[in-house]
């Protein structure tokens, strides 16, 4: 089948859209305008897997995408766009080792930071990229104690191919989603600031294309474009969905997430100055072979990992009381337990989680805990998040996860932080009432930070009111529900969980 194109007129360039259901191993036809390009960006961002995820992605997959690019005579660069060192079940134990030895095999050429490689603090991250083969590019990530670059990143690289000098920089997000303990040592710069900073030093040492390695919002990308129109392109990162867009001249590319697909863009400078790029957006699926050399490294640490789950985090002097049909109704001490966990992970004033996210189905003895029972509890891979909304929305919260009883239902809360009552005979949307935070009753205008999950920040099990409401830590930048579980029992010498009577039920 014959590839076609739609071309779309820039001021100074032209951006090729390519359609994303090619077969990934067809070769581009010979008169193809890319063919001629002497650069070949493929982006991958926000990887927290070395595996497919429901068949889709694998590391091994997009390094043999890499390998058969250029024995086509292509000049591959393989790049992501930040997070990948965390979160997931695999970080939780190897604290982003096997992301890097994936990468590593993969043949990944340059990177910059996302806000999530620096969940395991700075001597940590120090360590991950000493292990890295890759060259690091942060432009505005500086040892605070030095005022140099962090690690083994610099501010920028130039790299020639072929009549193409091409500059990269790279900007990381500077959200307060990154908190103080974990960057320490570390200074964010404002990325605009660096920007200004080093897109005029790269056109003075000569380079005749600029690209920009971000893990930065859409938004801020787009500002990012509308200030320097020197940038040509912006391989970015943070959003978990595919975004190809143009601001002004500049081509802004995601690629999604977990390596679901890969962003691949051809660029090339005709006679007159004005620089093509061709984009395509790659499905990376079982039609793409495994590299066996990637798949040798990726295949070791799932084995390492499937060890690492039996050792133990923690001890609880008590039975652990997850059975469905208790935890779906009433307050048990699992969810006290887990409420508290994630409200200490993000630091809010109170918690509310669907007790459906909770899974296992059985009571546990006391005894010590593994890691994979916490993951068996927590199995979904939800993120814990944080918002800030009124007391009112609180409300409407507690009500929407009453609203079922006395019937079992996932949407049953698991609440820290405050204590309530509930009526089950008052009408739904009325049952809750005597809402006590802190010591004081809920004051319905008053501004509450509140952990939840990104599931229900999604509107999942009826908690539509948390859609509307302020982020403070989105689903892009929180930790798994079962790391702060794990994090929760890992810091304490025993548990002792309890029922402490925070739902108390009129039946």
């Amino acid at each position: 089948m014959r590839r076609t194109w739609l071309a779309i007129g820039l001021a100074c360039g032209i951006v090729a859209i390519g359609p994303a259901t090619q077969h990934a191993q067809q070769k581009d036809d010979p008169g193809s305008p890319r063919t001629r390009a002497p650069l070949t960006l493929l982006q991958i961002n926000d990887v927290y897997t070395t595996v497919p995820v429901d068949g889709v992605g694998g590391l091994a997959r997009v390094a043999t995408l890499k390998k058969q690019l250029a024995a086509e005579g292509r000049t591959p660069l393989l790049i992501i766009g930040g997070d990948f060192l965390s979160p997931s079940v695999a970080s939780t134990v190897f604290k982003g080792e096997q992301m890097v030895a994936g990468l590593n095999a993969a043949g990944l050429d340059l990177a910059t930071f996302g806000n999530h490689e620096f969940d395991f603090g700075p001597d940590v991250l120090r360590q991950r990229m000493a292990e890295s083969k890759w060259q690091w590019v942060a432009s505005n990530v500086v040892d605070a104690t030095t005022g140099q670059p962090f690690g083994t990143s610099v501010p920028y690289v130039i790299k020639t191919f072929g009549p193409l000098k091409v500059g990269f920089l790279g900007l990381c997000l500077t959200i307060d989603e990154i908190t103080s303990d974990r960057l320490k040592i570390i200074r964010l710069i404002n990325p605009i600031e660096a920007a200004a900073r080093y897109v005029p030093q790269l056109k003075r040492e000569g380079a005749t294309v600029i690209v920009a390695i971000t893990h930065l919002s859409y938004r801020e990308d787009r500002e990012l474009a509308e200030r320097f129109p020197d940038i040509d392109v912006i391989v970015g990162g943070h959003e978990h969905f595919p975004i190809a867009a143009t601001e002004n001249r500049t081509l802004i590319s995601k690629a999604g997430s977990d390596a679901r697909f890969v962003a691949r863009i051809d660029i090339n400078k005709r006679e007159g100055g004005a620089v093509e790029r061709f984009f395509e957006l790659i499905p990376v699926t079982a039609a793409i072979a495994d590299d066996p050399e990637t798949l040798s490294v990726v295949t070791a640490y799932e084995s390492r990992l499937d060890t690492a789950l039996d050792a133990v985090v923690g001890h609880s002097t008590v039975g652990l009381e997850a059975t469905a049909s208790r935890m779906r109704s009433n307050e048990t001490n699992v969810s006290d337990m887990v409420a508290d966990a994630i409200r200490a992970d993000v630091g809010a004033d109170v918690a509310i989680m669907n007790s459906g996210g909770i899974r296992g189905d059985r009571a546990y003895a006391a005894g010590p805990l593994t890691r994979r029972t916490i993951i068996t509890m927590a199995p979904f891979g939800n993120v814990v998040c944080k918002i800030a909304a009124p007391g009112r929305v609180i409300l409407d919260a507690l009500n929407n996860g009453t609203s079922r009883l006395p019937f079992n239902d996932g949407r049953f809360p698991m609440i820290s932080g405050m204590t309530i009552r509930v009526n089950v005979a008052a009408p739904v949307g009325s049952r809750v009432t005597d809402v006590m935070i802190a010591g004081q009753p809920l004051d319905l205008q008053k501004i509450y930070t509140i952990a939840a999950s990104d599931y229900q920040l999604k509107g999942g099990d009826g908690y539509a009111m948390f859609m509307d409401q302020r982020v403070l830590i989105a689903p892009e930048s929180g930790s798994l529900v079962s790391a702060a579980i794990e994090k929760y029992v890992a810091s304490r010498p025993q548990i002792s969980p309890s029922a402490e009577g925070r739902v108390l039920i009129t039946r």
